[in-house]
């Protein structure tokens, strides 16, 4: 009898787990929505498709905490680039003209 109920306790355990087990890898992953994600994991992982979902959430990557401030930090960076460039290239063509001039 008392056999009989620690096994029915290890197999709740063992269920409950392995129902919430997109919320702890989320969670070892530490990914920053993992309190949304569990919350998803809990209301819709009954139906087998929002498991699959919440697993799928799970096992991507950290998304980025400031999309806008990125997208502005890299045109910025892709816009100095581009006027290093230019500028480079405006100082080889005056050497060359330079250049030429002296001889």
């Amino acid at each position: 009898m008392a056999g009989n109920v620690i096994v029915q306790a290890v197999a709740a355990v063992l269920a409950l787990a392995l129902y919430f087990l997109p919320a702890i890898l989320a969670d070892r992953r530490k990914r920053h929505d993992v309190l949304t994600l569990a919350l998803f994991n809990a209301c819709l992982g009954w139906t087998g498709f929002g498991w699959l979902l919440a697993l799928y959430w799970s096992l991507q990557p950290n998304p980025p905490k400031n999309v806008a401030g990125e997208v502005v930090e890299t045109r910025k960076i892709v816009r100095m680039k581009a006027f290093s460039t230019a500028l480079l290239v405006r100082v080889q063509r005056r050497a060359t003209a330079r250049d030429s001039l002296k001889k």
